[in-house]
């Protein structure tokens, strides 16, 4: 298994101890506002057993995040491959935290070592993140990730029926601009460092 460790966040592997809270997560109607219907927590379960068996076959994938000075559980954040079906392919960041957790830089700061994961360990040519166009945080969060959109690529999407959250926005980001805001944020910060990846 792989952790990424970041200043305050631990990016890991799933637990059966996740289970309760992330199902708590996906039945606040404010978490799910631009998502969808509140979830069941079979339904919850079962997501987070589908990406479990993805990190384990792919070694990538959306991880558990916890603070790392508490172990408190606060959402996921991680990379996935876009569904058949969609009008364009690739692999997608994304993130999804509890309330509480929300306006402490949490999910940007797991958003960029998710980013790192799969632009230098995994070494994709771009990573894309997929948002509902009403969700102003999730493109104000796209934006200082340095991610850019076209919006000749804004789309329907397929499965949604809500007309309110059907349009969805593409943000794009590759490889070579991640690595030009790398240099400049190291310069500025004087370590370069996004987080570290360990085995465990």
């Amino acid at each position: 298994m792989t952790e990424i460790h970041t200043e305050r966040l631990t990016l890991r592997h799933w637990r059966e101890s996740d289970l309760d809270p992330w199902a708590a997560v996906n039945a606040d109607p404010e978490v799910m506002r631009f998502l969808g219907p509140p979830l069941t927590p079979q339904r919850s379960t079962a997501a987070a057993r589908r990406w479990q068996e993805v990190l384990d076959r792919r070694g990538y994938g959306f991880w558990a995040v916890e603070v790392r000075d508490t172990g408190e559980f606060v959402g996921v954040t991680g990379l996935d491959r876009m569904d058949e079906g969609m009008p364009f392919s690739g692999v997608e960041v994304g993130w999804r935290l509890a309330r509480p957790a929300w306006g402490h830089g949490y999910a940007t700061e797991a958003a960029r070592a998710a980013l790192a994961y799969g632009f230098d360990t995994v070494g994709l040519p771009e990573i894309l993140a997929v948002v509902t166009a009403p969700n102003a945080r999730s493109h104000a969060l796209a934006r200082r990730l340095g991610m850019t959109t076209d919006p000749a690529e804004d789309f329907d999407h397929p499965r949604v029926t809500d007309e309110r959250l059907r349009r969805h926005v593409i943000h794009r980001l590759r490889a070579e601009a991640y690595r030009s805001r790398s240099v400049a944020r190291s310069a500025v910060r004087g370590d370069g460092q996004h987080g570290s990846v360990r085995p465990c």
